[in-house]
């Protein structure tokens, strides 16, 4: 495990700060061969090893965890988990955290060259090998997200960067779901559209703070529809409303248009 010898470090940190008796919070010291009192890991309480837990990353967690049972049940307990970051769709499929009401804080990030080049073309001008590519991951992190709704009705922050293929379904039914939420933040979501931003003006009581940066099929008058309902959240949109949106396959696109769309991923 790649943090072991720094949780150990700290779990002697711990011994040294706890001025109350060993026997008083049920940890047992033993003799070493040189005579010294040590001290196993598992003989920790609860809380300390909780504490010591949460230094670790998700996968050091998670083979933590596998050593004995009482680690297991510290891996699995809700308040370990009120925070989750994952850099790629990818991420999602492992089974290395655990979902829970003391989520507060959920970000999906990714940055990639796969985003520009492969995600975020429109489904109708995507060859048969970008279809490919975009099958092996596009519902990851819409079925994540159903189980974020059904799971963690707490939820104060939403992030999800590079999420090309989310819809405004999900993010309306995020909002719906999880009525606590407060900070909403959108980049380069290529499929998020002002039908979302409806969505905020409609279910966002609780928000404070959203975002749609780079996000092409949002436009100036969704953005100012929510300014209008919603005067009390900060709204801002880098590029967004400035980007050339998408064109249905009947609409017929000028040569400069297109030019233009092709290079604003450069």
């Amino acid at each position: 495990i790649v943090y072991l010898g720094h949780t150990i470090r700290a779990a002697g940190s711990l011994l040294l700060l706890n001025r109350r008796p060993i026997a008083a919070t049920g940890m047992r010291p033993t003799l070493s061969v040189s005579g010294r009192l040590t001290m196993h890991l598992t003989h920790l309480n609860r809380e300390c090893l909780l504490h010591l837990f949460s230094f670790l990353d998700k996968d050091s967690r998670k083979s933590l965890s596998l050593t004995c049972h009482q680690l297991r049940e510290v891996f699995l307990d809700p308040r370990l988990w009120n925070l989750l970051h994952f850099s790629s769709p990818c991420q999602l499929r492992r089974n290395n955290f655990v979902l829970g009401p003391s989520l507060r804080y959920l970000t999906v990030c990714w940055y990639s060259s796969r985003v520009l080049q492969v995600c975020n073309i429109e489904d109708w001008l995507k060859s048969s090998f970008q279809k490919d590519i975009c099958s092996k991951h596009e519902s990851l992190v819409s079925t994540f997200l159903a189980h974020v709704r059904h799971m963690c009705p707490n939820l104060l922050s939403l992030i999800l960067s590079g999420c090309g293929h989310i819809t405004d379904h999900d993010v309306i039914s995020t909002l719906q779901s999880c009525r606590k939420l407060r900070r909403l933040h959108l980049e380069n979501c290529v499929r998020i559209t002002d039908s979302s931003l409806e969505g905020v003006a409609a279910h966002g009581d609780s928000l404070e703070e959203v975002k749609v940066d780079f996000c092409r099929n949002i436009t100036q008058a969704g953005l100012q529809a929510v300014r209008e309902r919603r005067p009390g959240i900060q709204l801002s949109a880098e590029k967004s409303a400035d980007m050339i949106p998408d064109s249905k396959p009947e609409e017929k696109v000028t040569p400069r248009r297109a030019l233009q769309k092709v290079l604003q991923f450069f």
